[in-house]
Formats: structure tokens, sequence, C-alpha cells
């Protein structure tokens, strides 16, 4: 096809009356009018359909082609045109030289080859950068995909290079990468092994750029930046930055806080100790003072009634141990969680809990299990803090003290 195409031209020219090399026109005049025909060529596409093409972009809606504009996709594949064009009427010129025609030839096939990819280069950067923008990214690793496509484009065109330049089949040479197969596992094992782990983390939407995530074993605790063929770039909170291989991730453990961001809270799991010393019945002075609480106004009344039916069938119900008492801790619990519930800030579409767990040493803890609905870190701790002030505040009111292990000098005055 290639020749058919240069005869054609070859006799338009003797039509027109261009002489060819043969009878007596300068091979170099011949050389400076092919690569002017070239620039010619070059320029009429680039100020001519490159520059239409950029202004039909500009006054478009979309932002997608803006994007191919930004990397200038069509300026780069314009390139290919005068590689084309010499490609086809520069050996016309050099026929008295058929050694540097045919050298000649081989280059500007190479050449053609080495503009193409680097085209098809800027294309997948601006298809990965339109990903970006549309979040297709965090669904899929696409730029994962697009530096494997740009190996497999680099050893291709490597590939068919040296065949062109060598004058043989390119079967040629792949035939002899089989024995080179080893060679090639070794080299390329952490690629190899970070195509795969990319495929399991994109089915298994284990990672994607954005999540928070948390692996000590790599000193990692931050928002993923990018997720590439090799690595996953975690910027951490203290704004370093930690490179691990993406291979890890499928290997190791790791954990992903995407689930609380995707559910919009964020949990409190926090538990305050009691001094059981400081447990106890609530007199009736305490339960006069603390019937003026109203989150609690209804909790008291609803158990004085019930506590009086039952005490009221009980023989010796003046005896504590007989009958049913409300105690300050039972109505402490009682009104945390009445307060949780009218919280602005807790989530109250998620588990809400105040709890009492096993007492230790340490006194009795009353732990908390809320979810906030606000899942910013800055505003979650200011949250957290001002819900805990409120709880060690409120204590002396039902009774009770948080437990607090004497110090040293406490204990030598109690020995005094």
């Amino acid at each position: 096809m290639d020749q058919e195409l240069r005869s054609q031209v070859s006799h338009w020219l003797t039509s027109v009356g261009i002489a060819s090399p043969d009878d007596g026109v300068s091979t170099g005049i011949m050389v400076l009018g092919c690569l002017l025909v070239a620039f010619i060529g070059y320029v009429l596409v680039k100020r001519g359909v490159v520059s239409a093409m950029n202004v039909v972009i500009q006054r478009s809606r979309v932002s997608w082609d803006d994007i191919f504009m930004k990397h200038r996709v069509l300026e780069k594949f314009a390139k290919l045109v005068p590689a084309l064009i010499l490609n086809i009427i520069l050996p016309l010129a050099l026929t008295e030289h058929p050694l540097v025609s045919s050298l000649a030839d081989r280059l500007l096939d190479v050449l053609i080859v080495i503009l193409f990819v680097r085209g098809v280069y800027s294309a997948l950067d601006a298809a990965n950068e339109i990903a970006d923008v549309n979040l297709v990214s965090r669904r899929l690793p696409i730029k994962s995909f697009v530096q494997l496509f740009k190996l497999f484009m680099f050893f291709v065109a490597i590939i068919i290079s040296i065949s062109v330049l060598a004058e043989q089949s390119p079967v040629y040479f792949l035939s002899g990468l089989g024995v080179a197969t080893g060679l090639v596992m070794l080299v390329f094992k952490d690629t190899i092994l970070g195509f795969v782990a990319g495929i399991q983390l994109a089915a298994n939407r284990m990672v994607s750029p954005g999540d928070w995530i948390q692996m000590d074993k790599y000193g990692a605790d931050g928002a993923v930046e990018e997720v590439s063929l090799t690595t996953v770039k975690v910027r951490n909170w203290d704004q370093t930055i930690t490179m691990i291989p993406a291979y890890a991730l499928v290997s190791d453990a790791f954990k992903n806080w995407r689930g609380m961001s995707e559910s919009g809270g964020r949990r409190i799991k926090r538990a305050i100790n009691i001094d059981i010393s400081s447990i106890g019945f609530l007199t009736a002075e305490q339960k006069q003072h603390l019937g003026k609480i109203n989150y609690i106004k209804a909790y008291l009344e609803r158990k004085r009634v019930e506590i009086a039916e039952f005490n009221a069938k009980v023989q010796d119900g003046d005896m504590p141990v007989n009958s049913r008492h409300l105690t300050n801790v039972g109505t402490f619990r009682a009104y945390l969680l009445e307060y949780m519930r009218n919280h602005p800030k807790v989530h109250q579409e998620m588990t809400l809990l105040v709890r009492q767990l096993a007492p230790t040493t340490e006194g009795l803890p009353i732990e908390i299990y809320i979810f906030t609905n606000d899942i910013r870190w800055a505003f979650y701790e200011d949250i957290q803090a001002d819900i805990f002030d409120h709880v060690y505040a409120i204590l002396p009111e039902f009774g009770l003290r948080a437990f607090q292990a004497p110090s040293g000098a406490d204990i030598r005055s109690l020995k005094g």
C-alpha cells in the first residue's frame, strides 16, 4: 500500500512537470522541497484543523474536552502529519541513494511510532484526569490501568521499532521473549504484583482515592491521594507522605474509615469510671432536687409509681433490703440517656447506648456509646469534649464522684 501510494505521488509529480532526481535535479533541493511540503502540511493541520477544533472545544458546554485540550492531545497527534508526509515523499527524492532512502524510511517509521505513542500517552493522561474529576477513580483504579496500558504500549513500540530497524518481523522478537520470561518476571515483579493487587482492590472496593486508611505497619494514617500500578500514596494527618506497596494492602491488614464517612456518623465509645463508694440510694431530698431536672422528670415520676406499687406488696418494706429504691447511679444513667437523645450533635438514627460495664479496680464504668452527626475530625473532637465536660460537671448533682487514683502525697497522709 505504501509503495502504491508513492508511485501515485511520483506519477503526479511527473505529470505536473517536476522531474525526478535521475533527470538531473539535485537531490538536496528535492529533500528541502520534501521538508517544506511537510512543514506546510503541519502548519495547515495545526493552524487550521487543530485551532478550529480548540475553538469548538472552548465553546462547548461539557468539560471533558477541555481536559483533552489542556493535555494538548490534538497538537501531539498533529505532529504525525509531517512525519507521514515525509515517509511518503522523501524516498522519492532519494531514489539515487537506495541505502540512504532505506535508512530514512526506517527512521521515519520509528519516528511515526514514537509520535503516535506520545499522542496516545497524552490521551490516556487526559482520560485519567477526567476519571478523577468525575470521581470514577473512587470506584476503579483508573491510574493503574492507564499505567499498565502505557507500559504495554511502550514494549510494543520498542518491539516494532527494533523490528523496523532490523527489517525483521515483530513475531521474531516476540518469540525471543519466551526465553527471557524469568528475567522479565524478576525485573517487573513489583509491577506484576501491583497490577494483580490493583484488580483485587478494585473488585472488592478495598481502597480508593479520598479514603481514610490506617496501616500501622507502614506508619500510614491519613487520606489516600493516589492509587497507582505499584504504590498507594497516603498523605498522613501530619502532612507527611507514606508510600505503601499496592500488594501490601491485599496481603496485610489495614483499617479503612470509608464506612464511617459514608454513614454520616462517627462513633464515640468512651466510659467514665464512677467511684463505687459514692454509689447509694437516693434520699427524699435528692429526689426532690433531681425532680427539677427536665430530662428525668418523667423518669422519676414513672419510677416513683412503679416502686410504690411494688413496695406496697412487700412485708417489712421499710428495710432497704426488702424493698426497691432508686439509686443515684441508675438515675444518672437515665439522665445521660435522655441527654444524648436530645443532643443536637448526636446521630439519632444510629446506635445510642449508655450502659454499665463490669466494675474494675478503677471503679464502675458507665460507657457512652453514640455516634456524632458530624464526621469531621476537629468538629468530632469538639463534640466529644463538650459532652464529657458536661458529664463530669454534672456528677455532683447526683451525689457521685469520678474515680481518681490517690497520689503519693495522699497515700503518705493516710499512713500518717
